[in-house]
């Protein structure tokens, strides 16, 4: 397995990728509401990237048709944005996006609620969310890739949810998706030892219910087996000497 070690010019580079897209996220974010589609949360999302010069990480990636991925209730990731699919009070739903700017990818998914929504939802974005930071936690040179997973593994569970395990996380860089591969559960093998330089794009899945996933006849939409809800947040991280920094916050 080789993981790119970045050069001080490559992390800037990344650094304002990640900038960007947590701008992009942002508006994003204030665009969820009741009513609006969700090819009209894309449209907007292939616009701003646009006016930030740079290009969509996903659009046409091995054939994916849009900017953002936009996933509601037991969609666990990649669902594909449509006229049709419009958001309602009650519903969460994740978008997942990445940027490229002057070949340098980032990558990060947020998952946000629509209007008013039940404890259980918002109990359950919570603990997505601070299972990413129990995972970098142990981001830091010296440590093992197995402890990341460990840990997001160890606090989901404490909490009654589930991580998916036929989707990971990944190394990430002038190509989207590079090693290492960044499960979100325990492994039986240590992996590799992190050094700085690395750049990785860490990712919990959690599910309501049990962690079987399944996918829907586009090929792309992951949804949850037993019909429960799902969230997804994810973020582009440094590893470096100390404490990762984060790129897309």
């Amino acid at each position: 397995m080789s993981i790119s070690i970045k050069s001080e010019k490559e992390i800037e580079l990344m650094r304002e990728s990640g900038r960007i897209l947590a701008a992009v996220l942002k508006e994003l974010q204030g665009m969820v509401c009741p009513g609006i589609s969700t090819l009209d949360i894309d449209n907007r999302c292939a616009e701003i990237i646009k006016k930030y010069n740079c290009i969509p990480s996903f659009l046409n990636y091995n054939g994916y048709p849009a900017s953002v991925c936009i996933s509601v209730n037991k969609e666990v990731v990649h669902g594909i944005p449509n006229k049709n699919r419009i958001l309602k009070d009650g519903d969460i739903v994740s978008l997942d996006c990445g940027v490229i700017y002057q070949g340098f990818h980032s990558d990060a998914a947020r998952t946000v609620g629509v209007g008013e929504i039940s404890k259980e939802a918002k109990n359950l974005i919570d603990v997505t969310q601070q299972s990413f930071y129990e995972g970098i936690k142990f981001a830091k040179e010296g440590y093992h890739l197995h402890e990341i997973s460990d840990a997001i593994q160890t606090y989901v569970e404490a909490h009654g949810y589930s991580v998916v395990r036929d989707l990971v996380g990944h190394g990430i860089g002038r190509d989207l998706h590079e090693e290492p591969q960044i499960p979100n559960f325990r492994q039986k093998r240590r992996g590799p030892k992190l050094e700085a330089g690395m750049t990785l794009a860490i990712e919990p899945m959690v599910n309501a219910g049990r962690y079987d996933v399944y996918w829907e006849d586009d090929d792309w939409t992951v949804v949850t087996a037993d019909g429960s809800l799902s969230a997804h947040y994810e973020n582009t991280i440094l590893i470096t000497h100390g404490d990762p920094e984060i790129f897309t916050i």
